[in-house]
């Protein structure tokens, strides 16, 4: 997976306002649209044309040299065509945000100018770095902006004069991992992704999800019975243990923040303590706690009370106090309340046995013919061979004939010796292709081949006829595997050709191929990884628009996915006619709850993690960060 933060930016058309008293060297800056068109008509159609594939950025190295990198040599090279065609960069600190100083005044050039570069010099000296990658020198960061916050906005000159502004802005984008197909061990079994970025995945053999909502009383910490008895008993009803536990309790709004943040741990704690009473084993927990401003303010909407939504927060908590807070209490306690998620696991009965012992246990049910017992023996030794209990050759001391009957055992050790380590794709799919030559009907062995093969393709371990696998795919349903899971392998598909496509520059084709995926994706059952993965993979292919309107509408629950949430607010921070919506604030409230550190430093420079702090050209974003990033 190839992380993109180089080529996202925000332009902006030159504005007439005034510039800073400055060297400006020997740059025009237009006074009307009619000296702006005559002298920059080639270089405004060479951008209205641009591909949004291509992209460029700024980029500063150790040594404090800064570069202009882009991603398309052919298309510098139309828009640096004549002498008087350039790049000049704009040195902005953050001091000029300062919360202690004045809103700051719209300037046409909002830091330092360094000199300009001009296209005989930037033509002479470009020279690739990485794949598709090239970059140019275009100045030194000077002495004076040394250990400042600083980001660098670029002015593209034609004729020598300035035609268009561009911000910079940071977005991580990413070429979608698959979707995760699964393998078919008794079931479909998936691995759980622990992040984005796909940096370590587990998976679980027999593992279930139970949620439920809980309300609270007013100022009490208990909760009632009655409230939490669907949970005993869904808990009684099982062989599982609880393997983990995640707790997001809420407060409503009125009263003071910490006491309210304080009675929700409360509560937490005592749904745990309950929780772990029905086992032995130690649950894995994990508790947050925050006021519920997402559902209090989607409450007020409609409401008389909805003027609320353009306060500050502590100018509502002084509103809710005596006939105000009784009148809204109807909303209010449908506010306390703690979402719950307990991560089952099947219990082992025999887990206090050796390994070695499991396996003669299951070579003496092969030999019964007892494949019931069988199965549950085999597995018993997956579970160890996944925590790593057991070196996984023993997979080779199990006794099973090479029969039509045990299929079922060789397709599961196969499946498994995938899942275990996926440096076995290549061993797993040539084992799968053997078994089906015994079994060329069975839906559990084609399935797995597929998933196989599809990584066999996106790793480029072995030639694929890309045309015959899309048949192969296609013909699933033949043998009785689900349309949904078809849907989802076809998505998958398309997700390599799009990479392909976009290697080779036929951007047409791989437009064509990411339209395949938005068009089927809602056929697919996705987790909310699943929804980051595929809006960043939208974000990499500059299609943001798709991306935000994905996002949208999980914005407004209370309890939506923090990494989500703060994706969302990447992409859409910038888009002014957006944050002016007045549901917006409750999205950002519902951030700041959640994390507020993280929040604030989407504030912090691009180049550093940030978004970009000239987001705080934005009044009301500049009043929100100081209202809640400093103090």
């Amino acid at each position: 997976m190839h992380l993109n933060h180089l080529f996202v930016f925000l332009f902006s058309i030159v504005s007439f306002t005034s510039v800073v008293a400055q060297n400006t060297f020997d740059i025009v800056f237009p006074r009307t649209e009619a000296e702006r068109s005559n002298n920059c008509q080639r270089c405004l159609q060479l951008f209205s044309q641009k591909p949004k594939e291509v992209g460029f950025s700024i980029k500063m190295d150790k040594s404090n040299t800064l570069y202009f990198e882009i991603n398309d040599r052919k298309w510098f090279n139309m828009l640096f065509k004549n002498a008087g065609d350039g790049i000049a960069v704009d040195i902005i600190t953050k001091n000029r945000y300062d919360c202690s100083e004045l809103f700051p005044e719209p300037q046409q050039i909002k830091g330092m100018l360094l000199k300009p570069v001009y296209a005989p010099a930037l033509k002479k000296t470009l020279k690739p770095t990485t794949e598709n990658r090239y970059r140019v020198r275009v100045g030194k960061l000077p002495a004076l902006f040394l250990n400042k916050e600083v980001e660098f906005n670029i002015l593209f000159l034609s004729n020598r004069t300035l035609c268009r502004y561009n911000t910079i802005f940071n977005l991580e984008s990413y070429q979608w991992s698959l979707l995760d197909m699964g393998m078919y061990l008794d079931s479909l079994t998936y691995k759980t992704k622990l992040s984005s970025k796909a940096t370590g995945a587990e998976y679980s053999l027999k593992q279930k999800t139970l949620t439920f909502t809980i309300p609270f009383e007013k100022n009490k910490s208990s909760y009632s019975q009655e409230d939490i008895k669907p949970l005993y008993d869904s808990l009684r009803l099982t062989d599982f243990n609880i393997k983990k536990i995640d707790i997001k309790a809420y407060a409503s709004v009125e009263g003071n923040a910490e006491r309210n943040l304080k009675l929700q741990q409360d509560r937490a704690s005592s749904i745990v303590q309950a929780m772990q009473a029905f086992q032995e084993p130690t649950i894995e927990t994990k508790v947050s706690t925050s006021e519920n401003w997402v559902e209090f303010l989607n409450d007020i909407s409609d409401t008389p009370y909805a003027s609320f939504k353009k306060l500050s927060k502590q100018e509502i908590k002084n509103k809710l106090v005596g006939s105000t807070s009784e009148t809204l209490e109807k909303y209010l306690r449908n506010h306390r309340k703690a979402i719950i998620r307990l991560d089952l696991e099947r219990i082992d009965k025999y887990k206090d046995m050796k390994t070695e012992v499991i396996i003669d246990l299951f070579n003496q049910a092969i030999g019964n013919d007892d494949i019931d017992q069988a199965k549950i023996l085999q597995n018993s030794i997956f579970e160890r061979l996944k925590g790593k209990e057991a070196d996984p050759n023993l997979l080779s001391s199990m006794e099973i004939p090479r029969q039509l009957k045990y299929v079922p055992f060789f397709n599961k050790n196969s499946a498994f010796r995938y899942l275990k380590d996926e440096r076995n794709l290549l061993i797993a799919y040539k084992e799968l292709l053997e078994l089906e030559r015994l079994a060329p009907k069975d839906k559990k062995i084609k399935y797995n081949i597929a998933a196989l093969k599809m990584r066999i393709w996106r790793h480029n371990v072995e030639p694929v006829q890309q045309d015959n696998f899309k048949t192969e795919l296609l013909n699933l349903k033949k043998y009785g595997i689900q349309q949904a899971l078809i849907d989802r392998m076809l998505v998958n598909y398309h997700i390599i050709k799009s990479e392909l496509y976009m290697r080779q520059r036929d951007y047409t084709n791989k437009d064509r191929s990411v339209g395949f995926i938005l068009k089927n994706y809602k056929k697919v059952p996705l987790q909310d990884y699943d929804y980051l993965s595929l809006a960043q993979f939208l974000t990499y292919y500059s299609d943001l628009e798709s991306a935000e309107h994905l996002l949208q509408p999980k914005m407004k629950m209370v309890d939506v996915n923090e990494n989500l949430l703060f994706y969302y607010l990447n992409l859409t921070l910038v888009n002014k006619e957006i944050i002016q919506n007045p549901e917006y604030r409750t999205i950002m409230l519902n951030a700041i709850n959640l994390n507020k550190n993280r929040f604030c430093r989407l504030f912090d420079e691009s180049h550093k993690g940030g978004v970009t702090f000239q987001l705080l050209e934005d009044y009301y974003l500049y009043n929100t960060y100081c209202e809640n990033c400093e103090n």
